[in-house]
């Protein structure tokens, strides 16, 4: 009887919940992926190979992960420390700073993609002291933000900065301070006090946060086509490449290569949770 007790969960409806969650699950996310599978499939393996090993394809491919992958690791820096002020410092305007933080959620992705193109432009603000006749250009020489790869970089680090500001900065107050201090007490310097007692606990926030970050990334496409300039083989993205199939409506290709791009997401996804959850482990051994 005590078991049956301990086995019955709190809230009653276990059997229905579960099922309504995966027929959502199933209707809004699987099916869409599932007929996507299903149209590549109709072009035969010949077929998909063609598409995927187009040249124009592949660049598309290899400058969408690379910069993807750049400004995760440019916001799993920024993010952490912006993470680290927002919470263990008080300044006036911090609220403020913290609303802002979100910003890239609020704002539709043209709207970001405009104003970027708009400030890193030849003419803008800051575009344009790197042109001939800016003060920097004339210094360092000439170079052009926007309409280039490092645009690009700028605005998948603007789109992509708040989820791992959101995901550290709990962690971060659950943190105590009286750690650092304790170990500051015992003689640690300031970096190993970083290394071996704040990195520890927030390296999964920092996984988890990358992840959604290279996610969004790599599935970029309103802020970018503004600042990126379109140019096959240099600043063409992926999602540009599949739209202009869409356009041609050729859907078996545009899915053709969504699923390729897919394919290598799940995987970079995958070996990012399994470290995770293998360093995961690794602290719960040590702590236990």
């Amino acid at each position: 009887m005590n078991l049956l007790l301990k086995s019955r969960p709190i809230l009653p409806g276990f059997g229905i919940s579960l099922g309504i969650s995966i027929f959502g699950i199933s209707v809004l996310i699987f099916l869409p992926f599932i007929m996507m599978v299903l149209s590549s499939i109709g072009i035969g393996w010949t077929g998909f190979w063609n598409i995927i090993s187009d040249p124009r394809v592949l660049s598309a491919v290899w400058l969408t992960l690379r910069l993807s992958i750049l400004a995760a690791l440019t916001n799993l820096v920024f993010g952490t420390l912006l993470a680290w002020v927002l919470v263990r410092y008080e300044f006036p305007g911090r609220k403020l700073l913290n609303a802002f933080v979100d910003l890239p959620f609020a704002l539709p992705t043209a709207v970001t993609g405009i104003a970027l193109a708009t400030i890193y432009g030849p003419n803008g603000w800051i575009g344009g002291l790197f042109a001939e006749d800016g003060w920097i250009g004339s210094l360092i020489g000439a170079r052009q933000i926007a309409f280039t790869s490092l645009g690009i970089w700028i605005a998948l680090v603007v789109v992509s900065l708040p989820f791992v500001v959101r995901s550290v900065q709990p962690v971060l107050q659950e943190l105590q301070p009286e750690l650092e201090e304790a170990a500051a007490t015992l003689g640690a310097h300031r970096a190993t006090v970083v290394r071996r007692v704040i990195l520890p606990e927030l390296l999964p926030a920092m996984l988890t946060g990358a992840g959604m970050m290279f996610a969004r990334a790599t599935g970029e496409y309103g802020s970018i086509i503004f600042i990126a300039g379109n140019i096959p083989f240099e600043t063409e993205i992926l999602p540009l490449v599949i739209t202009s199939k869409l356009e041609q409506f050729d859907v078996q290709g545009a899915a053709a290569v969504a699923l390729f791009m897919l394919l290598i997401s799940m995987s970079i996804l995958f070996l990012i949770n399994l470290l995770q959850w293998k360093y995961q482990k690794k602290i719960l051994g040590w702590r236990s």
